[in-house]
């Protein structure tokens, strides 16, 4: 029998007549909730449909026309606002289906992943649980890790071990819970899981360990969204840890297993973690990346998420040429015509600010309109005017390129009074500032990381190291500059250990120490790349887990 896409071409014309009936019939119903017959009809269309789609063996399409089969059934006659999520979201299942059947039909290739979020989507409404994103993948769980050198601890120091470890991970979870910058949360993840898998590389609960840290690499390295999903997924890991931590014979769910393993087979990683994994499991290439499904779900569902992207970028060029029109007055090229297309440009951006949320440089440029309005070829504006203007334009586009970083860093309509522009311009310059010394504290912890990874690799070649207390205390100062002194003194304790116990010392310490020092680090690298020093209320376990790492290595800290 011939199945799959090639088949669809034979029962295509009626399969689309049919679903058309259906939606039209469900979107009849939503008007006329009392009219039992037309919901009626739109089961029994949609019975047509799914006995269609199985007859024609499109797995991922039957799935979903019977998710949409069972909730509509589900749904009686006269039914209320309560039912309207539910109705809304049968409404999206049918024209997603009837686009990716469509797109099947024109490509010729299936791609049954696609459909996940419309059948979730009516799950949820319906009460139901979610189909997980590996729904559709396959993978034999049973292959046995390789056996290698574990960690030289007791028992009770792998429990306090363990347990500081677990704690790091729940500081990087967090901050990619909120997305605060994942990438930086997402190696501080890593890292615990590389560390708890160096502590239980044998035991069976280590097996979550290994392939939970190749999760997370090929999370960062491919890029993978961090979809509700997903977080969800790296949440569980961190139950499942409490587990780890106490039963030394904990058993992972093969549940979470396959969901990890999709995650690795998706990103298609490389990377020192992932590559075992992949090849003890046979991890192939998929046919598709996380952002061309983003991409063909969102073609599918509607109009994309880039809009904001888009809309920022037409800003700017909107703001490039009011500074080239600015640019062209102060130059004594003055017309009627420039000063009054410079008004309507401004008057056109200080709307547009509004409407995506940028109050504040929308209240800097309308501050400027009557200026602007009242410049003429017989009045021309006065080099302080331009100034002013400048300015705001200035400050307008920095609000910009924070909506295009995904920063909201906007000032509320009410703490911006009209001409305030020089101050909050002034205050946009030393938040840029701050940024440019986060930036090169965050370039001093790298280099340390670096040069101590160099000093081990080389079974201890102190010239390696020559240059990191020094760094180090440049680190130190930048945060003081910052106002945050504890955050400086734990760098300050870390420049110590690295001057008196590996630079001065005879001896290297030994690797559970290095590595604990890297864990100190890690922490404060995080704790600058999360944006911590600037939101450090959001953050405020993070310097206790490096206070936990320095304690560990000896050195008293402050509390």
């Amino acid at each position: 029998m011939v199945s799959g896409v090639t088949s669809l071409s034979l029962v295509r014309n009626e399969l689309f007549v049919t679903m058309e009936e259906a939606e039209s019939s469900l979107e009849h119903f939503i008007a006329e909730r009392h009219n039992g017959s037309l919901l009626q009809q739109a089961v029994e269309s949609l019975h047509q449909v799914r006995g269609t789609l199985n007859l024609v063996e499109l797995a991922g399409a039957e799935l979903l026309a019977q998710e949409v089969l069972e909730q509509a059934t589900d749904i009686p006659a006269g039914a209320g606002e309560e039912r309207d999520v539910q109705l809304s979201a049968l409404s999206n299942a049918l024209h997603v289906l009837r686009r990716y059947l469509e797109s099947v039909d024109v490509h010729r290739q299936e791609m049954p992943e696609l459909l996940l979020p419309a059948i979730n989507a009516l799950r949820q409404a319906g009460g139901q649980a979610a189909l997980p994103e590996s729904f559709f993948f396959s993978v034999r769980l049973d292959h046995a890790r390789p056996r290698t050198a574990p960690v030289a601890l007791d028992a009770a120091a792998k429990e306090v071990e363990g347990r500081r470890l677990r704690h790091m991970y729940q500081v990087g979870l967090l901050g990619f819970i909120r997305e605060q910058n994942p990438q930086a949360s997402l190696k501080l993840m890593g890292r615990a899981m590389l560390r708890l898998d160096g502590l239980y590389a044998n035991e069976p609960r280590g097996r979550l360990c290994w392939i939970g840290a190749a999760a997370l690499e090929a999370q960062l390295d491919g890029q993978l969204l961090p979809r509700k999903s997903r977080k969800q997924l790296f949440s569980r890991i961190d139950r499942e840890l409490k587990q780890v931590l106490a039963n030394s014979q904990y058993e992972t769910p093969r549940s979470l297993l396959k969901e990890l393993l999709y995650l690795v087979a998706l990103a298609d990683s490389c990377g020192p973690a992932a590559t075992p994994v992949r090849r003890l499991f046979g991890l192939t290439s998929l046919p598709f990346t996380d952002h061309l499904l983003e991409e063909e779900y969102q073609r599918l569902a509607g109009p994309g998420q880039a809009v904001m992207r888009s809309l920022s970028s037409a800003i700017r060029e909107e703001l490039t040429s009011v500074k080239d029109m600015l640019d062209l007055i102060e130059r004594g090229t003055v017309q009627a015509e420039n000063l009054g297309n410079l008004h309507a440009v401004l008057g056109k951006l200080s709307k547009t600010l509004g409407m995506v949320g940028l109050s504040s440089a929308d209240n800097v440029l309308n501050a400027q309109l009557q200026t602007v309005a009242a410049w003429s070829e017989e009045h021309p504006p006065q080099p302080q005017e331009l100034l002013k203007l400048a300015d705001a334009v200035l400050y307008a586009e920095g609000m910009v390129a924070s909506l295009e970083r995904g920063e909201r860093r906007d000032i509320s309509a009410g703490q911006l009074p009209p001409g305030r522009e020089l101050e909050s311009f002034a205050y946009y310059q030393l938040n840029e500032a701050r940024i440019v010394v986060i930036d090169e504290a965050r370039g001093g912890l790298a280099l340390a990381k670096r040069a101590i990874t160099a000093y081990l690799e080389s079974d201890g070649d102190r010239m390696h190291l020559s240059n990191v207390p020094f760094s180090l205390q440049a680190v130190r100062g930048g945060l003081w500059f910052l106002g945050q002194e504890r955050a400086a003194a734990l760098v300050g304790a870390c420049a110590e250990y690295i001057q008196t116990q590996m630079f001065e010392a005879p001896q290297m310490p030994s690797e559970q120490m290095l590595e604990t020092l890297a864990d100190a680090l890690s922490s404060l690298e995080y704790y600058l790349e999360a944006g911590a020093v600037m939101r450090p209320e959001t953050h405020p376990s993070v310097l206790d887990l490096a206070a936990e790492s320095v304690r560990a290595l000896g050195l008293p800290v402050a509390a």
